[in-house]
């Protein structure tokens, strides 16, 4: 330590005797150097997120010249925008799961529409890292996750959470969440309209009429609102002096709340904007890309928020989390793809991945056989649905459009530059060969990195987690051989019809759910496939899986030989009762029987019958099996 010059030194000079100066000196030496210290300690940044619901890229600063949202347009005019954002999931509850957590929602058995399972052992939710780092962290108000909270998350998770209680000086993250642009509001009546429904663009994929015309135009509306509740969270901001001490972000936790594109994991569903503002002081922060008015081409989804927000609190993300930061200390590179998932949504069954390098849109239906458009009573009370799909009904609507309620092809590819919405299906055609493989590769690779559970019928996640949670289990491969059940989907589902022997030869295989994807590959390839694989399935309708049983009762009651079907569907309609099984049998029979007992029918009869009231392993799943109940009459 630099010692003074007695002669200029005040604490030398005001000293007693000058013998002492040496001693007082060192003392005000040292107060001076913590005073040095503390000074030079970096600030952390306050974060604020301003979230909304259920919409797309439907903004000013994004070119959209019929959006009305100068709220959000003024903040990406001092910021910048992303213009490759993807929520992971088109729905709510496993997109907010996704960020939540720093782990995609498939990996963590997370992924069904409001559906329940343990948190990873020894792991947390990001801000209750940053409140460990002394972050003030509140939640206004929405939660909606999939996975049970590993201790407080929250310092205030209500209607009143505001950064406004914290203690002095102290760093806050703080999410705001406007409702207001929600599915819900889109089909609110009455509405006084203040876009014109003459002047919206359509997508493609929607039937042009007036139904469908007031649902977008009341959803340009509602965003407006939403945008309107930004504006209030950005002025209170500002009124408090906390503008340049602030980064704030915008963003939607999936795409627009219409069908087609909220649950379905096209880029319609998956893509929203993202908004963010580092204000000067916090320069360092800034990717290289930032310029405010600017935007960014980085790729970008919901697992990369988590990592982020620790990074810019300065704490390095932990080595488990999967996503990667986009901004702060520890921003990591760029992924070239990402990716996106839809499984159980509502009282729906479906599994598909997608995944996407920006340009190009990758889909992988392992389900071909379910329609898109499958009944959701939810979905069915927005105009626009009930409206196309009458169309569907009556035989008038184009190819492009009747698609929504035909089964699937296995493989799907768009070009966004040529086809935003997503329409011309790309796969089969050999100039985009490369294109496909390569895709197909990311997403069959992203599959196994991260164990993805959703391969599982969804009563075997919990059934062989018991002790230990979905993610945990999957990591080990005498419980999940996913490998093995991976390969197993991809035969079922990629309509190669030389593929029978070895379908039916799986149907003996040790593992249940190998045993699931085989009968479901032998249901897919229809009545030639099950006619030769008979015996095996009649035998499989005993099954010790009640999810085989389901599938090869499907399949012989479509097609195969009477007497055959006649015991498949007494086997169905008992599987459809959940208080001889349990809940997740009877999701999963309702949604065959739909599919396959004719109407009307005896066996719908009686299904109609079954209580609903069942046990549930919680609450978010009680409405499920009531709904199908009701549509299967």
């Amino acid at each position: 330590m630099r010692m003074c010059d007695v002669n200029r030194c005040l604490l030398c000079r005001w000293s007693p005797g000058r013998g002492l100066h040496v001693l007082a000196c060192f003392f005000g030496a040292v107060l001076c150097a913590g005073h040095a210290l503390i000074a030079a300690e970096p600030a952390r940044p306050n974060i604020v997120w301003i979230t909304s619901e259920d919409h797309g890229p439907q903004l000013g600063c994004y070119g959209d010249t019929f959006a009305t949202t100068p709220n959000v347009d003024r903040l990406a005019a001092r910021g910048m925008i992303y213009r490759h954002v993807w929520s992971c999931a088109p729905v709510c509850a496993p997109a907010r799961t996704t960020l939540i957590s720093g782990l995609y929602a498939t990996s963590t058995g997370g992924e069904h529409m409001r559906s329940m399972v343990p948190y990873p052992a020894g792991k947390q939710m990001f801000p209750q890292l940053l409140r460990t780092a002394g972050y003030y962290c509140t939640n206004n108000v929405k939660e909606d996750y999939n996975l049970s909270e590993p201790g407080q998350v929250w310092d205030v998770s209500a209607r009143k959470a505001h950064w406004k209680n914290r203690a002095a000086g102290q760093p806050f993250f703080a999410v705001f969440n406007s409702g207001k642009s929600h599915e819900g509001q889109v089909r609110k009546r009455p509405h006084t309209a203040v876009h014109d429904p003459a002047q919206v663009r359509l997508p493609k994929y929607h039937p042009d009429t007036p139904e469908v015309r007031r649902d977008w135009a009341q959803y340009y509306d509602v965003v407006s609102d939403a945008d309107a509740d930004a504006g209030h969270v950005l002025d209170q901001l500002a009124a408090d002096g906390l503008t340049d001490d602030t980064i704030v972000f915008y963003f939607a936790d999936h795409g627009p709340g219409m069908p087609r594109s909220k649950r379905w994991p096209y880029n319609s569903g998956l893509q929203v904007p993202l908004v963010v503002y580092i204000p000067d002081r916090f320069a360092a922060l800034r990717p290289a890309d930032y310029r405010p008015g600017g935007a960014s081409d980085r790729l970008v989804s919901f697992v990369d928020f988590a990592p982020t927000m620790l990074s810019l609190a300065g704490l390095e993300p932990p080595k488990w989390i999967q996503g990667r930061a986009f901004l702060g200390r520890f921003a990591a590179p760029a992924a070239p793809f990402v990716f996106g998932f839809r499984g159980r949504m509502d009282e729906r069954i479906d599994l598909v991945r997608s995944a996407s390098d920006g340009r190009y849109v990758y889909l992988r239906q392992y389900m071909p056989h379910r329609i898109y458009g499958q009944h959701l009573a939810y979905m069915f009370q927005t105009p626009t649905t009930k409206t196309w799909h009458a169309l569907h009904e009556a035989g008038r609507l184009p190819a492009e459009q009747d698609a929504f309620w035909q089964p699937k092809p296995s493989e799907e590819l768009y070009d966004l530059t040529t086809d935003p919405d997503e329409v011309h299906n790309l796969a089969a055609l050999p100039a985009h060969r490369a294109t496909l493989e390569r895709l197909r590769k990311a997403q069959r690779d992203w599959v196994l990195a991260v164990r993805d559970v959703g391969f599982l019928p969804e009563g075997e996640i919990h059934a062989r987690s018991q002790g230990s949670t979905p993610y945990d289990m999957a990591r080990d491969a005498s419980k999940y051989p996913l490998e093995r059940i991976l390969a197993a989907a991809e035969r079922a589902s990629n309509g190669d019809s030389g593929a029978t022997a070895v379908l039916t030869g799986g149907l003996s295989d040790a593992d249940s759910a190998v045993r699931y994807w085989n009968a479901t590959g032998l249901l897919i390839r229809g009545e030639s496939a099950v006619r030769a694989a008979r015996p095996e399935l009649v035998k499989a309708l005993s099954d010790s899986s009640p999810y085989v049983q389901v599938v090869a009762a499907e399949a012989l009651i479509r097609y195969g030989q009477q007497d055959d079907a006649a015991t498949a569907r007494n086997r169905l309609v008992d599987l459809c009762d959940g208080t001889k099984h349990d809940l997740f049998v009877a999701l999963a029979a309702l949604n065959a029987a739909e599919a396959c007992l004719p109407r009307p029918s005896p066996e719908r009869q009686t299904i109609a019958g079954l209580p609903g009231a069942l046990p549930a392993p919680h609450e978010r799943y009680q409405s499920y099996v009531p709904r199908l109940l009701e549509s299967v009459k």
